[in-house]
């Protein structure tokens, strides 16, 4: 092989290696962030419908939107009954 054909061939070769060495997809997030449990909960289509429908207005997903209401209207019960707010 030429060191021309040689020359181009590492430079294609290295080229390669730095583009499969980038990460892809969402940075990791951190340990505070995570959400490791999951609640499942039954309702009709027209609810969750309905939720769909408030999530996307305010901009939120689904979960997010679900999550953040659970979390007000908890607090709001617990403080009532003067009891802690564990995630305040």
């Amino acid at each position: 092989m030429s060191r021309r054909k040689c020359l181009l061939l590492n430079f294609f070769v290295d080229t390669l290696n730095r583009m499969n060495k980038s990460k892809r997809g969402r940075p990791p997030k951190e340990a505070g962030e995570l959400h490791d449990e999951s609640l499942l909960v039954r309702m009709r289509s027209s609810e969750k419908e309905g939720f769909r429908a408030a999530a996307e207005l305010s901009g939120e997903s689904l979960s997010d939107w679900v999550r953040l209401r659970l979390r007000q209207i908890a607090a709001r019960e617990l403080k009532r009954a003067s009891r802690p707010v564990p995630f305040a």
